[in-house]
């Protein structure tokens, strides 16, 4: 199969790898213990969980979208 006719090159699966794991991280971040009725758990309100784990997905997602989009330069522009 020639590799010109591939949808990706190996850079768009490299950034399409760091940005899965991106949004991974983000929402490890957000995960954590959860309040009952019997035990209140005042950390699910923290700013990690409810700011910046919420940024870190989104940008993690945005990131996605520009390693499908992003078209490496090539040298060789012939036109066949």
């Amino acid at each position: 199969m020639d590799k010109r006719n591939l949808a990706f090159s190996k850079i768009n699966y490299i950034l399409l790898g760091i940005s899965i794991a991106v949004v991974i991280l983000g929402f490890i971040l957000m995960s954590g213990g959860s309040s009952t009725e019997a035990q209140y758990n005042p950390e699910i309100f923290s700013a990690m969980k409810i700011k910046v784990a919420p940024m870190i997905t989104f940008f993690g997602f945005v990131s996605i979208i520009g390693a499908i989009m992003y078209r490496p330069k090539n040298e060789d522009n012939t036109a066949e």
